[in-house]
Formats: structure tokens, sequence, C-alpha cells
């Protein structure tokens, strides 16, 4: 029974410790890093895990020149896109997918590997790969310890993918056909019940599209709201965008007594700028 007793308390010491072990986290080496960037009416989710230089030299060496490299450490570094994207002139469909490199002296090649999750370059396949990229190296306006992947450059329509390392700089353009996909959209609404005649006279503004349609939509509107000093606003932009400086005038200066009893001094100010412009000081 001792004996029984003794084996029995050693098990439950050594479960114990084995559950404790098995409960221990420690960080990696190379933190994560996770960055989510909009690029027309999708987004991209970029995943990296980010080594250091520690004195050691990378490109070359570490990483060798015409290695595939997982493009940072631990897991491979993905890529999704809920829409379709142009990346350096080649459609890439919505997915995700695994951002493999090939390092070189005067230019890198950017793989993306129909395979997003898998454990460094171990097990990479060429037959997997959905397009290449070739991009030239850029010299880094400073030394950078731990590697950087970030998008820069960002607008509705397009951004960069900036990789910084070391004294190295390699970036992917990427693009979308927003504006077909927005105008889609309008069209679309604009036969249903719920019209969007505010957001969609401002699209048509901002990106110069028929500014007489612009027009009757937020005049439509601010008929349906007199009261909206944001909307009193934007008809005095787009009238006078149109050409009609004395009615941009008089609506502007509706919004800029709608804005004083609300109180609202972004768009006293807005209203204000519109009335300058259109008295031309």
């Amino acid at each position: 029974m001792k004996k029984t007793f003794i084996y029995l308390a050693a098990l439950f010491a050594f479960g114990s410790l084995n559950t404790q072990a098995q409960d221990l986290v420690i960080p990696q080496p190379s933190t994560k890093q996770i960055i989510t960037q909009e690029l027309g009416l999708g987004k991209i989710t970029l995943t990296y895990s980010r080594p250091n230089v520690k004195g050691r030299k990378v490109f070359g060496q570490m990483e060798p020149y015409g290695l595939v490299w997982r493009t940072g450490a631990n897991y491979a570094t993905t890529l999704q896109f809920t829409d379709e994207v142009t990346i350096e002139g080649q459609k890439v469909p919505a997915g995700e997918y695994a951002l493999f490199s090939i390092p070189g002296e005067k230019d890198w090649t950017f793989i993306l590997n129909k395979t997003a999750k898998q454990w460094g370059a171990y097990n990479y396949k060429e037959s997997d790969d959905l397009v290449r990229f070739k991009v030239p190296v850029m010299k880094a306006p400073r030394f950078n310890e731990t590697l950087t992947i970030n998008f820069v450059d960002a607008t509705n329509t397009g951004c960069s993918l900036l990789l910084d390392w070391e004294n190295t700089e390699v970036a992917l353009h990427l693009t979308t056909d927003m504006d077909a996909q927005v105008m889609s959209n309008i069209d679309k609404l604009m036969q249903g019940e719920k019209k969007p005649y505010y957001f969609a006279s401002i699209y048509y503004y901002n990106h110069d599209k028929d500014i007489s349609k612009a027009l009757e939509w937020i005049t439509i509107h601010d008929k349906n709201q007199p009261n909206a000093f944001n909307v009193k606003y934007w008809k005095a932009r787009i009238q006078l965008k149109a050409g009609d400086k004395k009615g941009a005038i008089a609506t502007a200066n509706d919004g800029l007594k709608l804005a004083t009893d609300e109180n609202s001094a972004e768009y006293i100010r807005l209203n204000k700028e519109v009335i300058a412009q259109a008295e031309g000081r």
C-alpha cells in the first residue's frame, strides 16, 4: 500500500510539473506585428515577425542572396486582401498569401504563394506560387535594427509596401480600381428606395464627376434636411464648382448661421472659407 501511495504521489507530482511546463509562455525573440491598411473599398492585412540585426551582417550572409526567404521570422509573412488589387501592374485576386522573397544585391524578387500558413520557407513549393514581382533595391536613409514592413504613401487608390532592414529598402506598389467599384455601387443604389444623394454628390465633387448631377443630388438632400449645416456647406461647395458664385455665397451664409446656432467651430470655418473663395478673397 505504501509503495502504491508513493507511486501515485510521484505520478501526481510529475503530472503537475508537466502541466506547468505546458502552461509556460515565453516571448519569441522576433516580435509579431499585424497591420491593416484600407485600400479602395477593401482592406489589406499584413502579418509578420520582426527579427533584429544583433550585430550581424544580414543580406548576403545571414539571409543569402538568391535563396527564398520567409520575409521575416517564425511563420512566413502573410498578406490578406479582401478585394482584388494590382501589384506592380499584375492583378492579384482577393485571398490570403504567404509573402516570400529572394534578396539580391541589385534587385529582389517578391513571391505571393498560395500556401499562406507555413513555418519559414522549409516547405516552400514554387508550384504553389501565384505571382512574382522583381523590384530594385534602394539604400535605406538610416540603419534599421528591426525588420520593418509598413504601408506608406497611402491613398484611396494606392499605396506602397515598404520593407526596411539593416541598410536595405525594397518596395512593392499596390493599386486598386476603386472608382469603378464606387460608381457601380452608386448606380445600383440610385435604383433603390434609399438613394445615397449626400455621399454620392460628395464623391462626384471630390473625383471630378458630372457636377450638374452632383448639384441635383445635393439639392434634393438639402430639401430633405434643410437645417443641416454640413449639407449647406457641401451644397455651397458644389455650387461654387459649378460656377454659381452667388448661389454658393447664399447657401454658405445659411450654413454659417446654422453652424453658429449649433456652435460648430469646424463648419463655421468651412462655410466662411466657401464665402471667401466665392468672393475672390
